[in-house]
């Protein structure tokens, strides 16, 4: 199968596109301003898996770099099978409503929902032609309206965005039997999740990537689950 993978040099994203190439897939992994240090480790994994992986330069929150990237990757494949939205932005942590700094809450609404709007728009008919193909939009507990808290307003608001444009996906792509779904991968120490976390990217990404290999049945009523595969309350 053939990976395209956003925000893929580190954390969820890393781990999602080393279990792919181990796995034996091919993995186009989207990276923002692809300078050396900052893609060091797929640097090394290309030493292994050499055109099994390739370096895409993307920025989400630009619709003309978005294009940019379907033209680099249009050089290298007519398809690809499986498109994971995984970039993302956590900021404004810990302030009140009274406290938000409004632009900052725009940045993460422009990455966050609008990022995957700009990929899967331009992205789709590249999808298409795959097979057993998938849209996994790497979501989060914090999206869920049952389970709502306060704080992490932009982050929260943005990734229950996310959890609509994934069910409205499905719903317009469910008859081409394009599996949708937004996933929860649980709380992990990356650079967001921190060191308390209870998981690292390697444990959620073995289940994102069977579910992305169709390997775990979803049973769920939404598309909203967890990355076994279960269902996450909306």
């Amino acid at each position: 199968m053939k990976f395209f993978i956003t925000g893929a040099n580190r954390g969820l994203g890393l781990s999602l596109t080393k279990i792919s190439l181990l796995n034996g897939h091919t993995v186009f992994a989207g990276v923002r301003g692809p300078e050396e240090a900052k893609i060091k480790e797929l640097l090394e994994l290309k030493e292994t898996y050499n055109k099994n992986l390739e370096v895409i330069d993307i920025d989400v929150q630009k619709e003309d770099s978005v294009l940019a990237a379907l033209g680099q990757l249009t050089e290298k494949t007519d398809h690809i099978d499986v498109l994971i939205n995984n970039a993302a932005i956590l900021n404004e942590r810990g302030k009140s409503i009274e406290e938000l700094d409004i632009e900052a809450c725009t940045l993460a609404f422009d990455i966050n929902i609008l990022g995957p709007i700009r990929v899967v728009k331009h992205f789709l008919p590249l999808l298409k032609r795959g097979e057993n193909q998938s849209i996994l939009n790497i979501s989060s507990e914090a999206g869920s309206l049952t389970n709502s808290y306060s704080g992490d307003y932009p982050y929260g608001i943005s990734k229950a965005a996310l959890n609509m444009l994934s069910e409205k996906l499905n719903c317009y792509l469910h008859d081409q039997d394009i599996q949708v779904l937004s996933i929860h991968p649980g709380w992990m120490k990356t650079d967001m999740g921190g060191e308390n976390a209870l998981l690292y990217p390697m444990e959620p990404g073995k289940g994102i990537v069977e579910i992305a290999e169709r390997k775990k049945e979803i049973t769920s009523q939404y598309v909203f689950v967890d990355y076994n595969g279960d269902p996450m309350k909306i």
